[in-house]
This record gives structure tokens, C-alpha cells and sequence, in this order.
């Protein structure tokens, strides 16, 4: 369906208008999707950024820092999300011995065991995008990215 029919709004200022609503607006409906998926795992996309963060480090930690720094949504709470994910057995954190400042947090077995359960679950995410063709989707990459150059 169309933007236009989506928002029911025929006009738009110009192309470039018409570009910035669409991305906002597929980016919620992308969200909304990922949610559903996450969702009945008690996870929240913000989580699940995290804990692969954390699996990619593992059997090594990550500091606060090193997370923010590869997070998708950089506006999150790092402290906060990662307290949720301890509370929850999925990570746990660790002072550095030589410097008190330092904090080291890794992923759990339980997170460990959650994550690659959530494995099976990247055909679902993956589906979000099963309307473009791999051509379409490399395609859309290269847009993206460059918007971002």
C-alpha cells in the first residue's frame, strides 16, 4: 500500500518530504514488527541489541562504553538496560580488580542459551524485509547508507 493511502495525505512539500515521512513511517511499522517478534521472549529490542553485543564479546567483556558505542539505538540507557538484563540472570557485571572505575558485564549461560535460541528466530526478522528481492534489499543498503555518508 502506498504512503499516501497508508497516512491518507496526497501532498506532500516535495520528494525529499515525501522521503523523510516514509522512512519515519516504515521504520515504525519495521518496529512494531521486530517488537512482535521480541516481544513474547520478554525482550525488548534494546535488550536484544545488547545481549548479541555481549554473545560477540563473549567469552571476553564489555564495558559500558564498548556498548553504547555498537548500539543501534544510540539514545538507549546502557546502565539501566544492562541493570534489566542482570536482574533477569542474562548478564552479569564485574569490577575490574586494578581500577574501581572500570566495570566489566558479560553475557550469562542463561543469556548465552537465550540468544542463540533467538537464532531460529532471524528467518522471522528477515521476513520483514521478503518483499524486496536480494537485488532490492542490497539496493536499499546502498540508499541507506548512503543517507548517512
Amino acid at each position: 500500500m502506498s504512503l499516501e493511502n497508508e497516512i491518507k495525505q496526497t501532498e506532500f512539500r516535495n520528494v525529499y518530504n515525501r522521503g523523510i515521512v516514509n522512512l519515519i513511517y516504515t521504520y515504525n511499522h519495521v518496529l512494531a514488527q521486530l517488537q512482535g517478534i521480541l516481544h513474547p521472549r520478554n525482550l525488548t529490542l534494546q535488550q536484544y541489541n545488547i545481549l548479541n553485543i555481549l554473545k560477540g564479546h563473549h567469552p571476553q567483556s564489555a564495558t559500558n562504553g564498548l556498548i553504547r558505542d555498537r548500539m543501534l539505538d544510540k539514545n538507549s540507557d546502557v546502565t539501566r538496560i544492562v541493570d534489566r538484563l542482570i536482574k533477569e540472570g542474562l548478564a552479569k557485571r564485574e569490577h575490574c580488580s586494578n581500577d574501581r572505575r572500570c566495570v566489566n558485564i558479560y553475557i550469562t549461560p542463561k543469556g548465552l542459551s537465550l540468544i542463540e535460541k533467538m537464532d531460529v528466530l532471524s528467518r522471522d526478522m528477515d521476513g520483514i524485509l521478503n518483499k524486496l528481492s536480494n537485488q532490492e534489499a542490497a539496493e536499499l543498503n546502498r540508499l541507506l547508507d548512503k543517507i548517512r555518508e
